[in-house]
């Protein structure tokens, strides 16, 4: 389970979403995050999965590396899809067994929360495997530059973000190894109920605490060491400069929310399941 989380981790290849401005990725997984809300029919959300499908296939990550970012929030997935099923009124009754009800809104509900969870986290991943935690934190910076003249410390945020960014996939092979050394030493991690469970984790989050905490002092000594002092009178060694495939970007991006606003709210079409 814990080398099923990808977040944070970056995938180096050669293509044009890699090659794109920081800047251009983060406003356009905005925009189509907020794409899947606006919307309110199938034919909408198949247009979101051909725009999805072709940003996958452009940035050459293997889409079974971004389906395994899915794993580990199955559980809260299911969930929530239940709850949308089962505690959803509306529309005709379609199943009535005892104290539960499906009816059409709650299938529909269920339906486009489950979709839009694993749209949701599928393009957020697209985004930080193309994207370097540096790129990343010069973009988050550059966008919220006018956030300066209201004295927000706008550089200390993208650092922090950068840092947590970085250290995910670090604390996570850290846990790993952790646990393969308890299990070698006879850790049972898997039966008992959940108290049990819980407290066999406890040899795995105290050692995982220290060493979080030990790299966090070597991390601001390092920091302290080489004069860092925030971002005022800091340069660049790389300036974000726009270029014609970042306008390319942001146009495409928006006839995507032009017309999936169009056709989400106001082509009525919709697929029921019986």
């Amino acid at each position: 389970m814990v080398r099923d989380i990808t977040i944070g981790q970056y995938y180096p290849a050669k293509s044009v979403i890699h090659r794109l401005d920081p800047r251009v990725k983060i406003v356009c997984t905005l925009l189509f995050l907020i794409s899947l809300f606006i919307q309110r029919s199938i034919l909408g959300y198949v247009v979101a999965t051909l725009f999805l499908g072709a940003v996958i296939y452009t940035s050459r990550v293997p889409f079974k590396f971004i389906v395994k970012g899915l794993k580990p929030i199955m559980i809260l997935l299911l969930i929530t899809v239940l709850f949308n099923l089962f505690l959803t009124r509306g529309g005709a009754d379609l199943v009535h067994f005892w104290i539960f009800h499906i009816t059409e809104k709650g299938l529909e509900t269920s339906v486009y929360t489950a979709i839009r969870l694993i749209y949701l986290i599928m393009g957020s991943s697209i985004m930080t495997f193309t994207t370097t935690p540096n790129s990343l934190t010069d973009g988050i910076e550059k966008l919220l530059h006018p956030l300066n003249k209201i004295r927000v410390p706008v550089h200390e945020v993208a650092m922090m973000m950068s840092i947590a960014l970085r250290f995910i996939p670090i604390l996570l092979e850290e846990t790993d190894k952790i646990m393969k050394a308890q299990i070698a030493r006879g850790a049972d991690l898997d039966s008992g109920n959940m108290i049990q469970k819980a407290k066999a984790m406890i040899p795995i989050l105290v050692p995982l605490f220290v060493s979080a905490f030990r790299r966090a002092n070597d991390l601001a000594m390092a920091m302290e060491s080489r004069c860092y002092h925030g971002g005022e009178g800091r340069t660049k060694m790389k300036p974000l400069v726009y270029k014609g495939r970042d306008r390319a970007g942001y146009i495409i991006t928006i006839l995507y929310m032009v017309l999936v606003f169009i056709v989400g709210r106001y082509v009525p079409f919709h697929i029921w399941i019986f």
